[in-house]
């Protein structure tokens, strides 16, 4: 009875009553169980990286030319790390040591060591018209770098720069390709030098030797280093016309001697004076004392310090003037600084090969002569004898031909 009472009370219950009520049931079941819509894929937000895992922007792209046919440069940008190290190697030895680099300026210095062989690795240049100067070959494995004429002239040593400079690998005497030229007229005739410090003169000393033929040059530990720039000035090309071993101590200077030679130096003890009691080398504006090897420095600060070289006697040598007859085959010349001269090894190695002293007589009043200029003076005199020599061997062969 209390079920059919129920459906009476729906029934009589008006039409719209019920649906609201039916209506209120429904909302109720979707806010209990709410549907939750995904967007399509390719809608979906996409994460953002953080700036440590955003990838470094690409570099600047480098402005390239044309110099030639496949002949490519780059012009430099403010800045360029490149352009500081010019000064560097200019200015350290330590750093050409280690890296092995030198600097090279000018057009006629820079072709020939191209001709030579020398590796070059970065060529700055102001103009496209210095490149056309040069073996193109050659300067095509280098990198090739405009720059303005203004920062080679804040970076060169000259009054009046050329616009040109060249980072070259050092040069191995060894493996260089020396001009046929010089080959064809080396002589038998070596030139060594000792304690010679100056640039200027030991640029200068290398240019004459490469004037007169002679068939290489060695330089003791204590001279300027050669691939400095105010010596490769000075050189005006020697460097890469004859073989330069650098940095030798006394041990090694024979074995870069050929067999049987004899070994002079040149000094301005006048065989006509009396006996000096300091003989005499290449010294300040000229010859200098002959001095020995400087003392050594202690190990220890409660040492003192000690002369190597104490008590060694300085070996007596036949003394002559320079143009009488000494140069025969093969034979060399020692060229001492202008600040330490001549050293105790010089005059031992002389010695030991029957080597003599060279004197460049000079007027009363005048001490000596400036060592690159003693240096120019027995050099040409050698080779005048030499050359004279070599004439009258083959005058004795004319007369007196050899039977087979």
């Amino acid at each position: 009875m209390a079920a059919l009472g129920r459906v009476w009370r729906q029934l009589l219950r008006p039409r719209g009553a019920r649906a609201g009520a039916a209506g209120r049931r429904g909302v109720r079941a979707l806010r209990r169980s709410p549907v939750r819509v995904l967007p399509p894929q390719k809608e979906r937000p996409e994460a953002r990286p953080s700036p440590a895992q955003r990838p470094p922007p690409p570099p600047p792209a480098v402005e390239r030319s044309a110099a030639g046919p496949g002949l490519w440069y780059e012009k430099a940008e403010p800045g360029d790390r490149r352009l500081g190290k010019v000064v560097t190697i200019a200015k350290s030895k330590k750093f050409r040591d280690n890296h092995g680099k030198v600097l090279l300026e000018g057009h006629r210095l820079i072709k020939d060591a191209l001709e030579a062989g020398a590796v070059p690795q970065t060529l700055f240049f102001s103009t496209v018209g210095h490149l056309k100067e040069l073996p193109e070959a050659e300067i095509k494995r280098a990198s090739l770098v405009k720059v303005k004429f203004e920062d080679i002239k804040i970076w060169s040593d000259l009054v009046t720069p050329q616009g040109l400079l060249g980072v070259f690998s050092k040069p191995d005497h060894a493996k260089m390709s020396y001009p046929a030229a010089h080959l064809t007229n080396s002589l038998p005739l070596l030139l060594i030098c000792d304690n010679v410090r100056d640039p200027g003169n030991l640029g200068t000393i290398l240019r004459s030797a490469a004037g007169a033929g002679c068939e290489k040059v060695l330089l003791t530990k204590g001279c300027v280093d050669p691939w400095e720039p105010k010596v490769l000035r000075a050189g005006m090309g020697a460097h890469f016309r004859l073989p330069i071993i650098a940095n030798l101590d006394w041990e090694s200077v024979p074995s870069n001697l050929p067999d049987g030679i004899q070994v002079c130096v040149a000094d301005n003890k006048d065989p006509g004076a009396q006996a000096e009691t300091v003989p005499r080398g290449a010294g300040r504006d000229g010859p200098a004392p002959v001095k020995s090897r400087a003392k050594a420095a202690p190990e220890h600060e409660d040492e003192e310090e000690v002369d190597e070289e104490e008590g060694t006697d300085i070996p007596e040598l036949d003394t002559q003037y320079y143009y009488k007859d000494w140069a025969q085959t093969p034979v060399a010349v020692v060229i001492g600084g202008e600040t330490h001269g001549l050293s105790a090894d010089a005059l031992h190695l002389a010695a030991s090969t029957g080597g003599k002293r060279l004197v460049i007589p000079v007027v009363p009043g005048v001490d000596s002569l400036n060592s690159a200029i003693a240096a120019g003076i027995v050099l040409f005199e050698g080779k005048r004898q030499l050359l004279q020599r070599h004439k009258r061997e083959d005058d004795d062969l004319q007369k007196f031909p050899v039977m087979g």
